[in-house]
């Protein structure tokens, strides 16, 4: 949460991700076919309130990113809060490997950030540049280290911030310690198959314990909110 004016901003970092009964993220390498309109809603919910949606670039890819767009029903509350009508979308990439063509750079409502390392290729910055995005360095190699990019943010008055994954981004995130709250809705599907995980990447050395918070149902999916002990 805003820390106070002396102190150094301090951000909320909340994941929305949605899992099947046996445990995938994903279906065809797509979210979309494990949700539901309820799903859907708290997505959009989820967003109105963000300063910033985080993911990853392999996301961007697969589920074929746009900016956010300004939601009527937010628009008082977000401007009580300062915000901008709709959040910024930031992306984290260490080779930038993305289609700058992409309205998601060309024409969003908020310009679009990239989270980068010091290492990054030149020519992808300054084309990531020339499309519109601004780039923050967050790392001293070739990728981004977690509690940097949230620092990042933060010191730009992003605060409340928002993760979409994919796994291999929340994974790193959770490894780091910097994830505050999950929001997890759980579809009534099997999938079988080798799907990923809500979470990927190398194990933490000890399991980061989340107190139950809120839970829903609807239509048989269920909608719960940890938050980090």
């Amino acid at each position: 949460m805003p820390a106070g004016p002396s102190a150094e901003p301090r951000a909320w970092l909340r994941a929305n991700m949605v899992s099947t009964l046996d445990g995938a993220a994903q279906h065809d390498g797509r979210s979309q076919p494990i949700s539901n309109a309820a799903d859907m809603r708290i997505f959009g919910t989820l967003r109105a309130l963000a300063d910033v949606v985080l993911v990853g670039a392999e996301t961007v890819r697969q589920e074929g990113y746009r900016p956010a767009r300004a939601r009527a029903e937010f628009a008082a509350r977000r401007a009580a809060a300062g915000q901008t009508p709709a959040p910024a979308v930031a992306v984290v990439s260490a080779g930038l490997d993305l289609d700058f063509s992409l309205p998601l750079f060309t024409a969003p409502l908020v310009p679009t950030l990239i989270l980068t390392g010091a290492a990054a290729p030149r020519d992808r910055i300054a084309a990531a540049e020339k499309a519109g995005a601004r780039v923050l360095i967050a790392g001293d190699g070739a990728g981004v280290e977690p509690a940097r990019a949230v620092r990042a943010l933060a010191e730009l008055g992003h605060t409340r911030l928002l993760t979409e994954g994919g796994p291999r981004l929340l994974g790193q995130l959770v490894a780091a310690g910097v994830l505050d709250e999950l929001c997890l809705t759980v579809a009534p599907m099997l999938t079988a198959g080798a799907a990923q995980r809500i979470a990927g990447g190398p194990s933490v050395a000890v399991p980061s314990r989340f107190a139950l918070v809120s839970l829903l149902e609807e239509d048989g999916f269920l909608f719960s909110r940890y938050r980090r002990v």
